[in-house]
């Protein structure tokens, strides 16, 4: 297991430097520091590497997005609040993973496999965003917006935020990110995000 997770994060550092098509089983073989006999063994071809890239990187953040809503207060503005800061934190936020998620959404119209896992992330991811932002409306009586309108803005907020990390790391700032997010949370949900 040690070395399928060792080959899987040398597979985002290739895909971030060179691309899904331009990357090979050496590159990744050299970058692990093995041969390219353990990458076939565990493997078999880049197509499996890939998507075991690929869910891998989608199971993480799965977890993550759990954990962050089991730590934090049971409140449903504190619940939606842990989502969209975990969607800026350093691991989830990371050039490496951002570029793996980008090169994967790239070629998901012609890969069906990276359709189906893609696919089920941003299903889940808008369910779940969906949820959070109606038990906010809900608690807080608010019309002026509905759970459907509030998760199309944070995920084109988060997905934008994502995009200028990984293009423009040096003019990128994490915290200016979050304080849009915020200023967006505090003229729709104002009861609860002062």
């Amino acid at each position: 297991m040690a070395r399928r997770e060792q080959l899987i994060a040398a597979t985002m550092k290739c895909i971030a430097r060179r691309g899904l098509s331009s990357m090979t089983l050496s590159d990744v073989a050299t970058e692990a520091g093995l041969s390219q006999g353990i990458v076939n063994l565990h493997f078999d071809s880049k197509e499996n590497l890939l998507n075991a890239t690929l869910r891998h990187v989608a199971d993480d953040y799965r977890e993550q997005f759990e954990k962050a809503l089991q730590r934090a207060e049971p409140t449903p503005a504190a619940r939606l609040l842990a989502a969209l800061e975990l969607d800026l934190k350093p691991s989830v936020c990371d050039r490496n993973k951002l570029a793996v998620w980008f090169a994967f959404f790239g070629e998901s119209k012609a890969r069906p496999t990276y359709r189906k896992i893609s696919g089920e992330v941003d299903k889940t991811y808008e369910n779940d965003m969906l949820q959070l932002c109606a038990d906010v409306i809900d608690e807080g009586g608010y019309t002026n917006v509905t759970a459907a309108a509030a998760t199309e803005a944070l995920t084109s907020m988060t997905y934008g935020m994502w995009l200028s990390c990984l293009i423009n790391p040096q003019g990128w700032d994490r915290h200016a990110a979050m304080a849009a997010i915020m200023s967006y949370l505090r003229n729709v949900f104002p009861d609860h995000y002062t």
